[in-house]
């Protein structure tokens, strides 16, 4: 599973935020110069220090989140307080609770800036005007929760039919810029392994 579930492309730091995400869309679905213009309008920035929260366990999740630069994480936390990573996003991915959102319940899940981030959000009644103005915006992310279904089922299937080597190997194969960016702890609570059970695969492998 693509740690951020909604894969994109990686864009370059210098290019205005908006202008991500449209170069994004149209990766997939077409845009007149008024309809990009409408998306741009619908959708805000954050902007994120190091280690700020985005989203709290309990909340509810109303937005999607596009993320134009950094690194975040959802994780949701154990009755002893341990963190299991869920998800990484990084530049042109999309980070969010969908459990939450599609169902308008408190999130399980909390959303963490990894380093300094820029999102752009768009409130979920925001976007359903938006699928009527711009049919397009809705097939796009039909599509993306068709793959994000997807990612979440292969996700668990590895899990149970694969060890923690062959994740592990995959995810170095799949996401090795993630794993330069964030700490060696972190990859281990994605991977569902101890960071020292990881160090010792590092070490096997090398």
């Amino acid at each position: 599973m693509a740690p951020g579930l909604w894969q994109g492309i990686k864009t370059g730091s210098k290019v205005d935020a908006s202008d991500k995400l449209i170069h994004h869309l149209q990766e997939t679905i077409p845009l007149t110069e008024n309809e990009a213009e409408l998306v741009k309008q619908s959708f805000k920035e954050v902007a994120l220090k190091k280690k700020e929260m985005l989203l709290f366990k309990g909340e509810t999740s109303s937005h999607m989140r596009f993320i134009a630069e950094g690194c975040l994480r959802s994780y949701y936390m154990d009755e002893e307080t341990k963190e299991h990573i869920i998800q990484f996003g990084i530049e042109g991915w999309w980070i969010n609770d969908l459990y939450s959102y599609l169902t308008q319940t408190p999130a399980k899940q909390f959303i963490q800036a990894i380093d300094d981030s820029v999102l752009l959000q768009i409130h979920r009644d925001t976007l359903s005007r938006l699928y009527d103005e711009v049919p397009a915006v809705e097939r796009f992310f039909r599509m993306k929760f068709e793959t994000a279904y997807v990612a979440l089922q292969d996700r668990t299937i590895n899990s149970m039919s694969k060890t923690a080597e062959e994740r592990y190997v995959e995810f170095r194969s799949k996401y090795r810029d993630i794993e330069q960016r964030v700490p060696q702890y972190m990859v281990a609570s994605y991977l569902k392994i101890t960071p020292e059970f990881l160090s010792a695969i590092r070490k096997n492998l090398s």
